[in-house]
């Protein structure tokens, strides 16, 4: 493929011999000098090669390389007539025709670089004029060999053509940016491409130089990796000896896979394609590159339909069709490259030209608006604009660099400045840096000067009138865009071919891989009676615990009205908060109590559905630090009930470390040592989906497997060491003389949670399939459907049913312990108490439900 290279200076170490010319024009250079097709001169030189003919020695052209070269000048002639990019700058250019050849293409770059014209002074003699050459300031050459970008060369190069994955090396080509993606995006993409149509068992061509060895490599590394398998790989250039081309054509012809994956030049697609013919092999399906899936000459193959691969992102550039299509007869005869190709185009000589025998000359009638061929035809723009943006990216690295806002507002360019040798890296870093947007397409480079990766998918169908024409995707897909781009329907009328080296193996047999073959390649032999055939298992029904059975509606239904109950109960708090027993029960906990159980129940619907890496992930982390900070709430409530018992003491200053800034810590340190529990397990070993064959032979269990068993039961040992701390604090309180007394509720509660859990590990390691989740839910649900009936309910009775016991002198009345035979009384204000406002948001004896009473006298 193609490259585009931008140079800034001339070459000390490139040898240029001159003769003193004998026409009497001056010196000139001594052989070899390679004319420019198009030329224009300006204060920085833009200087291109492309393929406009075939080879030296033909006059067949490629009118589409010469629409490339004319949209170089086409954008060159957009900047110079702007005001904002490169103000008071005229650019130039030089191009040249590189003939299909590398040799033709090196000497015109080289000339390019040292900037020789065939004459180079008209006066002075070679000793002396050898000192001036002239070399353009800027060059933007575009040649046909990976072999002429050099890192020996200080030459800034920009790409239109070049895909090859290795140029992104920077360590080899550190000046080298482009505007085209690397083939590394492509290789990857038509991977995913094969492996979405099931194809195993696929044929390789390529174009046996740097563009197809390397995209073939990329292409065949990814394709390993993923399990698919290559019956043959061949490489062939379209100069090879006939032999060999029909070597390769009769390879594919003997072949076995369906499915051919074509990296290869267009060029040399049509010279296998036109052998394939002559061989009458049937119609095969065809993965192509960019380079050749968009070729209208391919529609010329019958076996071409079907043809599915990426191309380049189509482009719109405004007033381009204009310009080409605004070319005169006088304007043609003005270049012979022009001339020539206004002579081939309608088979006519101008009068300005040679006229031979026999030769009709132009009437001057003739349009291009008439033309339908490669350079008339701008609905493609694929590769042109390319170049465009290649002219701009270029353009915009100059402005940067020689232009610069004056006094605030006016933008000065300094169109006298020429770089030299030591400012090769300084330019490299301004157009680098470029980040602009063109026609609504974004140019920009990444550090290993490549652009965004955007291809659309491409393929070749049969319309109703029995044409093959071209099915293109709507919109551009970037290379992360792999799973939207696959379920695109490629092939709407055909049948997608299978390909594959052995079909899959029935039930009670297994693969047998043949000797000396991929893997793809196996015989089906019987399995042994105990043996599993995990291939079939692979066909199998996947059984887990979903939303759309009845089994995962009614546990998610039971989640879904838990988790509203505990939203009920913080809204009948929060519309009571004012209210004796809400503050008697430490409202900042109890809603951070609520707040924890919603999250309880609704972490259980994280267990149901399919299971993949991150739910597998999220239901246990999400479950232990939920459970924890409930459990952390309650054991905060628990031994604040204790220590407001022993505050009521005479002397005592123990509240003063349990007064809301502690409680709070506490329950975020409980829950932080959860927290770091589960990024550990995470860590070194995360829970991740497991297809379980061990309990039934004709279905698969799709499950979650813990990952580290020492990480799933550290998770649930911290919430059991928590749960079981709580029940011994509140079964120690659960006497305590009081009219109100929380403690006993906890207690309650507790039991119920500790049971729950602990028939929970036998039936847990016991239920087969999709009921070991069935049984973790249920767990969830009821330890957290018993705190909340134990702890909430008997206050929201209370506080809807009972709105006479909800006072101030309910709660405050003396009334005489069972076991303690009375109550304890503080003078309010005393030094004695420990608060002194009995409803005070701290207060004791209304908080935590340890009865003081509050009087004038003892």
């Amino acid at each position: 493929m193609g490259i585009v290279v931008l140079w800034v200076i001339d070459l000390p170490n490139i040898i240029v011999v001159a003769l003193p010319d004998s026409s009497g024009l001056g010196c000139r250079l001594l052989d070899g000098s390679i004319p420019a097709v198009l030329t224009q001169p300006g204060d920085f030189i833009i200087g291109g090669v492309f393929t406009i003919h075939t080879s030296p020695k033909t006059t067949e052209h490629t009118f589409m390389h010469l629409r490339f070269a004319r949209a170089m000048t086409f954008a060159i002639e957009e900047i110079n007539n702007s005001t904002e990019l490169l103000p008071g700058i005229r650019l130039g250019y030089q191009i040249h025709d590189s003939c299909a050849s590398v040799s033709v293409a090196t000497r015109a770059t080289f000339q390019l670089i040292n900037g020789l014209d065939p004459i180079f002074s008209l006066s002075a003699s070679c000793s002396k004029s050898s000192t001036t050459l002239r070399p353009p300031s800027l060059v933007l050459g575009l040649s046909v060999s990976r072999s002429l970008i050099s890192s020996s060369l200080p030459v800034l190069q920009v790409s239109h053509y070049a895909t090859c994955a290795c140029l992104s090396d920077k360590q080899q080509y550190p000046t080298f940016l482009r505007t085209i993606p690397s083939d590394k995006f492509q290789a990857a993409a038509l991977v995913q491409l094969v492996k979405h149509f099931g194809w195993t068992w696929i044929g390789a061509v390529r174009s046996d130089s740097d563009y197809g060895n390397s995209g073939m490599a990329a292409f065949l590394a990814a394709a390993n990796a993923e399990g698919i398998c290559v019956e043959y790989s061949e490489a062939f250039y379209r100069t090879n000896p006939h032999s060999q081309i029909r070597k390769v054509a009769e390879v594919i012809q003997r072949a076995t896979a369906q499915v051919v994956v074509a990296f290869i030049a267009t060029g040399d697609m049509i010279v296998l394609l036109k052998e394939l013919v002559q061989l009458g092999l049937p119609p095969l399906q065809w993965v192509g590159s960019e380079s050749w899936i968009t070729d209208l000459s391919m529609t010329q193959f019958g076996m071409f339909l079907g043809a599915v691969g990426f191309g380049i992102r189509r482009a719109i550039i405004p007033g381009l069709r204009t310009f080409l299509m605004d070319l005169s007869p006088a304007q043609a005869s003005a270049s012979p490259i022009l001339q020539e190709f206004w002579e081939s185009a309608f088979r006519c000589r101008l009068a300005s030209g040679p006229v031979g025998p026999g030769a009709q000359v132009c009437n001057g009638s003739e349009s291009l608006q008439q033309l339908q061929n490669a350079y008339t035809d701008t609905s493609q723009l694929r590769i042109t604009n390319m170049v465009y943006k290649a002219v701009y990216a270029v353009a915009h690295g100059l402005h940067s660099l020689v232009c610069a806002e004056q006094n605030g507002s006016t933008l000065h360019c300094d169109r006298g400045m020429k770089p030299n040798p030591l400012q090769v890296q300084h330019v490299l870093e301004h157009i680098r840096k470029v980040n602009f947007t063109l026609n609504g397409n974004r140019v920009s480079f990444d550090a290993n000067g490549d652009p965004v990766a955007t291809y659309e998918l491409v393929n070749w169908q049969l319309s109703e009138h029995g044409e093959i024409f071209r099915s293109n995707t709507r919109k551009a897909l970037s290379t992360d865009e792999y799973a939207d781009m696959l379920h695109v329907c490629v092939c709407k009328s055909l049948q997608v071919p299978k390909s594959v080296c052995s079909e899959s193996c029935p039930p009670g047999t297994r693969k047998a891989v043949q000797r000396g073959k991929p893997v793809c390649c196996y015989d089906c032999v019987p399995c042994a009676e105990d043996e599993i055939n995990r291939k079939n298992h692979e066909h199998s029904p996947i059984e887990f615990l979903s939303f759309s059975e009845y089994l995962g509606i009614i546990l998610a239904a039971s989640s879904v009205v838990g988790a509203c109950l505990a939203i009920a109960i913080a809204a009948v708090f929060y519309l009571h908060k004012d209210t004796p027993i809400v503050r008697a029960n430490n409202s900042e906990l109890s809603f951070l109590l609520l707040f924890s159980l919603t999250l309880c129940f609704l972490c259980s619907l994280t267990f149901i559905g399919r299971p993949s890496q991150w739910s597998c992930m999220l239901r246990h982390t999400v479950f232990g630090v939920t459970f924890v900070l409930c459990i952390s709430c309650v054991l905060g409530k628990t031994i604040v009930v204790l220590m407001a018992f022993r505050a009521t003491l005479p002397g005592s200053n123990v509240m003063k470390w349990f007064g809301p800034p502690q409680q709070r810590l506490s329950v975020l340190a409980f829950t932080l040592i959860q927290v770091l529990i589960c990024v550990l397990w995470l860590t070194f070993s995360p829970p991740f989906p497991n297809k379980n064959m061990k309990y039934y032979k004709d279905k698969i269990i799709l499950e979650c497997d813990v990952g580290s068993a020492v990480g799933f039961w550290a998770v649930l040992g911290y919430i059991g060491l928590l749960s079981l701390m709580c029940f011994v604090l509140a079964f120690l309180a659960r006497k305590l003389p009081d009219n109100f007394n929380e403690a006993k509720f906890i207690t309650f509660s507790m039991l119920i949670f500790c049971a729950v859990w602990i028939t929970f590990i036998p039936a847990y390691v016991s239920s087969p399939g999709k009921f070991t989740v069935a049984v973790e839910i249920f767990a969830i649900i009821s330890s957290s459907c018993g705190l909340v009936m134990c702890i909430f309910v008997p206050k929201c009775f209370i506080i809807l049913f009972k709105p006479e016991k909800n006072t101030k002198k309910h709660m405050m009345g003396k009334v005489p312990s069972k076991n303690c035979g009375n109550s304890v009384y503080f003078q309010e204000g005393s030094e004695n108490s420990p608060f002194p406002d009995p409803l005070h948001p701290r207060s004791l004896q209304l908080i935590y439900g340890v009865t003081v009473h509050a009087s004038k006298t003892p």
